[in-house]
């Protein structure tokens, strides 16, 4: 694919979402509402909610060389993401995640198979000339070592890095601090600024995630919404509320929008708001991508809501 504009490299799954009530236990079973298969993972979720925004995007990440593995590009090219760069290892997909969602709150309790990543992309595997294509390169941190050189590679060629630090709570880990300062844009789930900086407060901990590398931090609370914090300015963007179907996906989907609103030239506030309304829109479908809007439908849901993207800030 020619001339892309995001290169992403991460983790891509395949995800078999269960709706259910109760969670089943060794004796008795449960009645399920909903049922679902469907692409998932933090890099390529975030990568198909930007090709249906209308970006062009490339997938950088492995695939096992069954049937699942098949599905799992599949669920990727049919929303126009180039897998060209993606490495087939022999044996089975290891990226398969059971996901079981709460009808009630549409909260999710995860299991991935075996346990997690056991073959990851190296740096040599690395087509260079194809992750410096584009201005801006998205990562989840998975791939680790892979990913350090790919952001090296970004930023000599001039590239804007934007990183996908999921939620924390726990001690972040040296290879991610060092990740963490090849970044421009971070945006991350709750708890990993605080666990990063020692701060709890949420403006302190953005204040002082500054000062490790990014230039623009975006934590995501939520419900409560998005605070941003740079260098001159700092503000917070409110969630839009919506019948809640499943939040699976909701902060990839946010990481795709975010980086469209940075391709559309929108300031920081706008692309936060536009952000906030594609991940809310996701929210309303099971599964994390099955609810993602076009862009068109993505701006009448913000007109709907008092919010003109194309006049001003919101």
């Amino acid at each position: 694919m020619a001339n892309l504009q995001i290169v992403g490299l991460g983790l891509a799954t395949v995800d078999v979402l269960i709706r259910l009530h109760d969670m089943p236990t060794w004796e008795r079973g449960a009645r399920l509402s909903g049922l679902r298969f469907d692409g998932g993972g933090p890099v390529a979720t975030a990568l198909v909610a930007a090709a249906r925004l209308g970006a062009r995007v490339g997938y950088v990440g492995t695939a096992g060389d069954d049937e699942i593995g098949a599905l799992k590009l599949r669920y990727l090219t049919r929303d126009g993401v180039d897998t060209g760069r993606v490495i087939v290892r022999p044996g089975p997909e290891e990226q398969v995640i059971l996901v079981y969602v709460q009808e009630g709150t549409g909260e999710r309790v995860f299991s991935a198979l075996h346990g997690g990543q056991h073959r990851p992309l190296q740096p040599q595997e690395l087509d260079r000339a194809y992750i410096t294509s584009a201005p801006f390169l998205h990562l989840d941190g998975s791939h680790l070592e892979a990913a350090l050189c790919a952001a090296r590679w970004a930023h000599e060629a001039g590239q804007t890095v934007v990183l996908d630090a999921a939620k924390g709570g726990w001690a972040v880990s040296a290879a991610m601090r060092a990740l963490v300062a090849e970044t421009d844009i971070l945006i991350c789930g709750s708890g990993f600024a605080p666990a990063l900086t020692g701060e709890r407060d949420l403006w302190a901990a953005g204040e002082a995630a500054l000062a490790l590398g990014p230039r623009v931090v975006v934590q995501t609370e939520g419900e409560a919404g998005s605070y941003t914090v740079t260098g001159s300015e700092r503000f917070h963007t409110p969630a839009y509320p919506v019948p809640v179907t499943d939040t699976t996906g909701a902060g990839d989907v946010f990481h795709g929008a975010y980086l469209v609103g940075l391709l559309r030239g929108w300031d920081l506030q706008r692309t936060a708001a536009f952000a906030s309304a594609v991940a809310a829109i996701k929210c309303t479908q099971l599964g994390g991508r099955a609810g993602i809007p076009t862009l068109d439908a993505a701006l009448a849901f913000l007109r709907e809501h008092g919010v003109d993207l194309e006049k001003g800030k919101p």
